[in-house]
């Protein structure tokens, strides 16, 4: 069974030696502090500053690009985009219900909550006197926001025009709700909202309920503290359970389904759980092709759009930073250049999900109290909740790595996570199993597996990492191919 906290030290990782290569680099026009950071001296850039504003034309721009780009696909046959009719709600639509009510109920949700709930809600975030919209609508493969509670987010903030925003929406499950906050955290919105999932007072509210306690502690803006308050909850109680429960009366844990059921996941995959007494207690376990399916199928046109969606509002971020209140800053600034590079250069899913991770490691520079990087399975998957040792298929030794919910209570059923699949030599496999020197993302678990806090992605990028990676990729396909 593996072993998780919701912090630890990270594990030592095989680093890369190489110059760091010239260049330009953003900046803010705000003092920069004198924080320690893995960044090389300023010498080493020929220009070491220019305006985030600047770049955030830049961002814009691409952003515009790609909505253009994503309303073409239209005629080759792809899913439809946020502006086609018939495929739900559309970033459009919801933005122009929110510039009349802070509430977005999709007619779907109705009966979740009714229009006395959903007027209680509007008092209730006008009460707070913050900028807090929610939209409620469901999410699945192929819509405007091809079923991605992150390119929903994103998206609908970038059609609504405001700087500072707090949104609450569903996630691409449908059975819990994530809170996004610009230009920074500073409400602790995520882990607000975030935490009414595992709230014992919740267990059988509806909607509405869950809503409004989300906006209870994101006025509150102790939404972190309740956080790691109930996820300890949850932890001491499961690690309290008679170990040999979970084989008893023929192997059926009934302690692991009850906590299940706190944590509002319901597991179906439950009925694979061990059932015989004999079994290792850390398994190794098999990346069935079916795991694979939703990632051969994703489009790549939506990622790219979230990604430079994310990077333009990290922008807006550090542009608005206080150098002096912000020690982190000069770290998120190396971020953003990072994440703009890779965005420049990246070929496919893999590289577009890095944009990911290394924006919210600038997001992560930006707050007094650094969290952990995006889940280690797949980063789509969000901020990861904590960290686990974990045994790679075919490998003795056990790692440590950073897992959402869904992917840690997967490993304690002893299943297997829903994972980020890549091809490689003609053959899908989770991207960690592609040789790390032919992939930063491989290499550093988009930051699960960074030695230290001087070990960064941004630095990794800084220093040609990825791109002497992503030239090794290349020259293996082309001798694969001839």
């Amino acid at each position: 069974m593996s072993s998780d906290r919701p912090t630890g030290e990270r594990p030592t990782s095989i680093h890369l030696s190489s110059d760091r290569p010239t260049g330009e680099r953003p900046t803010s026009n705000h003092p920069t502090s004198n924080h320690p950071t893995s960044n090389p001296p300023s010498s080493d850039r020929p220009s070491r500053f220019r305006q985030v504003g600047a770049l955030r034309g830049r961002g814009a721009g691409l952003l515009t690009a790609l909505l253009l780009a994503c309303t073409s696909l239209l005629g080759t046959g792809a899913p439809a985009r946020a502006e086609t009719a018939g495929t739900g709600p559309t970033a459009a639509t919801i933005a122009e219900s929110l510039a009349k009510d802070p509430v977005h109920v999709d007619p779907s949700y109705a009966a979740a909550v009714d229009p006395t709930q959903e007027q209680a809600l509007v008092d209730r975030i006008a009460a707070t006197g913050l900028p807090i919209k929610v939209v409620l609508v469901p999410l699945k493969k192929g819509d405007a926001f091809d079923g991605d509670a992150g390119t929903l987010a994103a998206v609908v903030k970038e059609r609504l025009g405001e700087q500072k925003l707090i949104l609450i929406t569903t996630d691409e499950y449908g059975k819990r709700l994530t809170g996004t906050e610009w230009p920074a955290d500073t409400h602790q919105t995520r882990d607000a909202v975030s935490a009414v999932g595992f709230l014992r007072e919740l267990d059988d509210a509806g909607l509405a309920a869950r809503v409004a306690k989300a906006v209870e502690l994101i006025k509150a803006g102790n939404g972190t503290e309740v956080y790691e308050a109930e996820t300890a909850r949850i932890d001491k109680e499961y690690s309290a359970r008679p170990k040999d429960e979970e084989h008893a009366s023929g192997g059926g844990s009934t302690t692991l389904l009850a906590v299940v059921a706190v944590l509002v996941l319901a597991v179906a995959g439950a009925a694979f759980v061990m059932r015989r007494r004999r079994s290792p207690r850390h398994t190794v376990f098999s990346f069935p092709d079916a795991v694979f399916a939703a990632d051969q199928a994703a489009d790549e046109a939506g990622m790219r759009l979230r990604a430079a969606a994310e990077l333009l509002a990290l922008g807006e971020a550090v542009e608005q930073a206080d150098g002096a209140d912000t020690p982190g800053l000069s770290r998120a600034l190396d971020a953003y250049d990072a994440a703009g590079r890779v965005l420049d250069a990246g070929r496919g899913l893999p590289d577009l999900v890095g944009v990911l991770a290394l924006v919210e490691e600038g997001r992560s520079a930006l707050v007094p109290a650094p969290g952990l990087p995006l889940c280690f399975f797949d980063p789509r998957h969000g901020t990861a909740v904590r960290r686990t040792t974990w045994r790679p298929l075919g490998r003795r030794e056990r790692v440590d790595v950073a897992v959402c919910e869904d992917c840690g209570q997967a490993l304690r059923a002893r299943r297997s996570p829903q994972v980020l699949a890549v091809r490689d030599r003609g053959r899908t496999v989770p991207y960690f199993e592609v040789p790390a020197e032919r992939s930063l993302w491989a290499a550093t678990g988009y930051g699960s597996l960074l030695s230290g806090p001087d070990d960064t992605l941004a630095a990794r990028v800084g220093t040609g990492e990825f791109s002497r990676a992503r030239q090794r990729s290349e020259d293996h396909d082309g001798a694969a191919t001839d």
